[in-house]
C-alpha cells in the first residue's frame, strides 16, 4: 500500500495533462480562479477541497463536458478547449470517467453496461467483445454478476462496474469523480485497492476527486487541496500535514 503519496513512483514520460491558469464561473459565482496544474505520465493526483469549490468542475473541464471561461487544457500535448468535436472524441476515447454515482444504464445488465463502450468505439467481434467484458468484470471482481441490472446489485458494486466500464477502451488517462463516496469503510478500501492496482499493473494517468482522506493518502502521488477556486497546498501526503496553514491542518485533520 502506498502509504505516503510517494512509494509508487510515477512513470516520468513527461506530462500528460497540463492546466494553465483555468477559469469557470457560473453567474456571480468563481468556482475555479486561476487553476495551474502538470499531471506526470502514469501519476496519481488526488485533488481535495470543501464542497462546492470545483473540484467535480475540473473533471468535467478536463474531458470537454463544460468549456472554460478562459485559460488552457493540454491532454497529451493537445489543446482541449480548441478541439472541434470530432477530435474532442478522439482525445475522450483515451480517458475513463468514473462518474460519482456510478452512471450506469438502468435498463442494461452488467455486461451489457460494460460492453457499451466497445460496441461503439471497437472494432472487436462478439466473441472478441465478451470476452473482454468477462476479463473488465473479473479485474474488479464482478465477473459473478454480469447478468444482473445495476438494481440488483449494491453501491459499492456498481462503482466497480463503472470502473469496469470506464477502462473498456483500456484509457490512458482516468478521471474519478469520488469514487467512495456512500460507501462503507471496507468497500471504500477495497475500490481505493483497485486504483492503486491501475497504477501498478497500467501505470494509468490518474486524477483523483475525493473527500476521503485516508483513500488520498493511500492512492496518490501527490496532492492539491481548493481553496476558493484555488490550490492553496501541494504535496505529499506528509509534506501537507506540515503544511502551517490553518485551513490545511483542519482539512487533513477532518476539522473543515
Amino acid at each position: 500500500m502506498n502509504n505516503g503519496g510517494g512509494n509508487n513512483e510515477p512513470r516520468n514520460n513527461g506530462p500528460a495533462i497540463v492546466i494553465q491558469d483555468l477559469r469557470k464561473s457560473f453567474g456571480r459565482q468563481k468556482v475555479l480562479n486561476g487553476i495551474g496544474l502538470t499531471v506526470a505520465s502514469g501519476e496519481t493526483v488526488v485533488v481535495l477541497g470543501r464542497s462546492g469549490t470545483g473540484k467535480s468542475v475540473l473533471l468535467k473541464l478536463l474531458i470537454g463536458l463544460q468549456k472554460p471561461d478562459s485559460g488552457s487544457i493540454r491532454i497529451q500535448g493537445l489543446e482541449m478547449t480548441t478541439l472541434q468535436f470530432k477530435e474532442l472524441n478522439q482525445v475522450r476515447k483515451k480517458i475513463g470517467f468514473l462518474f460519482q454515482q456510478a452512471a450506469l444504464y438502468d435498463s442494461l445488465s452488467v455486461e451489457e453496461n460494460v460492453a457499451f463502450p466497445l460496441d461503439r468505439h471497437s472494432d472487436l467481434r462478439c466473441a472478441e467483445r465478451k470476452e473482454r467484458v468477462r476479463a473488465l468484470l473479473a479485474t474488479v471482481g464482478m465477473e459473478q454478476h454480469g447478468k444482473k441490472l445495476p438494481s440488483q446489485i449494491s453501491g459499492g458494486m456498481k462503482k466497480r462496474v463503472g470502473l469496469a466500464r470506464a477502462l473498456a477502451l483500456d484509457p490512458e488517462i482516468m478521471l474519478f469523480d469520488e469514487p467512495t463516496a456512500g460507501l462503507d469503510p471496507i468497500t471504500a478500501g477495497e475500490i481505493n485497492q483497485l486504483i492503486l492496482g491501475l497504477q501498478e499493473k497500467r501505470k494509468i494517468t490518474s486524477i483523483v476527486v475525493t473527500h476521503d482522506i485516508r483513500g488520498a493518502r493511500t492512492v496518490s502521488h501527490r496532492l492539491v487541496l481548493l481553496k476558493e477556486g484555488r490550490i492553496v497546498a501541494e504535496g505529499s501526503f506528509e509534506e501537507l500535514k506540515k503544511n502551517q496553514d490553518l485551513f490545511v491542518a483542519q482539512f487533513l485533520s477532518g476539522d473543515s
